[in-house]
């Protein structure tokens, strides 16, 4: 962290933060007022479907409807879901709207002090389902599409292998199924011989978004507390820059904590059990089994992910019954997949061309 500035924990501290540093070093007026006038999740919604905190938002379009079968989002229950639609030029979702799908995006809400006995069950087979559940009666089609980023799409591997008849085809980003790979830092500081989950949701009740934030911060030190000032410092005259710089910083500091009981399964059931790929993970009396899924899958992973490496998604295909299942491996980092330029190129449209050869069009 550099000298004199304290460690933002909410999108306006982090604000606050930048134009402090911004002042010292002489940066334009207008730096301030691009600050102010930063807008994420800029493709219009209305939400279609809440149940407790949860919201599912419908993306609005002019564009024509050209696919029958609906699209649901699934993200992390660590941060907002807006990461996606992130402002414009940076949107996976516009790239599914622009190709005539019907997108939707799961809000999972912000967990509050009562909601701490959530299990992932509690999400998986309760809201999720009932989500899907709630398009199928909605669009009068039978299956959905899937797609779930991260954590999200961990749990829609889940859904995905418990009600399969529901899941017509499912896409991967970034979503970790095997935790016996030990790349990552997150392996390790969840290891049990050093992380005693009991002990710390004893105290908090829900995992504490301020101490998620700093573990990813942590991850990448160098870069997160000295290397982005420097890089700040340089382009604070491009207000190109500035307007995406100002994005994402709103999105990295506007976390959110996580239900401790699903937090706590999480740790212990995933990363220090690793249950889900050895078909050993149980929902309430139902066992996950990858096999189960047989629904074509698209698995993306960013080959420079320093969350969720490779190794802890690649296996998810061969774990699989799908017969119809391909993997793109592209060179990004684990959000730079979601508003990274070159995937937003070379990535997306490749990912909207397969989908649109899976799902149905709307006839008549």
């Amino acid at each position: 962290m550099m000298p004199g500035l304290s460690w933002p924990t909410t999108p306006e501290a982090a604000t606050q933060q930048w134009m402090k540093f911004a002042n010292k070093m002489g940066a334009l007026p207008r730096a301030a007022q691009i600050a102010k006038e930063v807008r994420v999740g800029t493709t219009p919604t209305r939400t279609v479907y809440s149940e407790d905190k949860l919201n599912l938002l419908r993306y609005e379009s002019d564009t024509p409807r050209q696919f029958e079968t609906p699209l649901v989002v699934a993200f992390a229950l660590v941060n907002r879901p807006y990461i996606l639609d992130l402002r414009p030029g940076k949107s996976v979702v516009q790239h599914f709207i622009g190709a005539g799908h019907d997108v939707y995006n799961i809000d999972w809400g912000v967990p509050a002090d009562s909601d701490r006995f959530l299990t992932i069950k509690d999400y998986v087979l309760g809201y999720m389902d009932n989500v899907v559940d709630h398009m199928r009666e909605r669009t009068g089609c039978d299956q959905v599409n899937i797609l779930g980023y991260c954590m999200g799409g961990s749990m829609s591997a889940m859904y995905a292998s418990l009600r399969p008849e529901k899941v017509k085809n499912l896409i991967l980003l970034a979503a970790p199924v095997d935790w016996s790979c030990k790349e990552s830092l997150l392996s390790l500081w969840t290891d049990p011989k050093y992380f005693d989950i009991d002990k710390v949701l004893e105290v908090h009740g829900n995992a504490p978004a301020e101490w998620l934030q700093s573990s990813f911060m942590m991850l990448k030190p160098v870069q997160n507390m000295i290397e982005k000032y420097f890089t700040f410092y340089e382009n604070m005259e491009n207000e190109k820059f500035l307007e995406d710089f100002f994005a994402m910083e709103t999105w990295l500091n506007d976390n959110i904590p996580v239900a401790g009981e699903t937090f706590r399964q999480f740790v212990k059931d995933c990363f220090q059990k690793n249950l889900l790929i050895r078909g050993e993970l149980e929902l309430g009396n139902e066992r996950v089994e990858m096999r189960n899924i047989e629904c074509p899958i698209l698995n993306l992973t960013a080959q420079h992910d320093h969350l969720v490496p490779c190794g802890q998604s690649l296996p998810f295909n061969d774990a699989v019954g799908s017969k119809d299942r391909k993997s793109i491996n592209f060179p990004a980092g684990h959000i730079g997949m979601a508003v990274g330029s070159k995937a937003h190129r070379d990535l997306w449209p490749q990912v909207c061309d397969w989908l649109a050869e899976r799902t149905d069009r709307v006839t008549g």
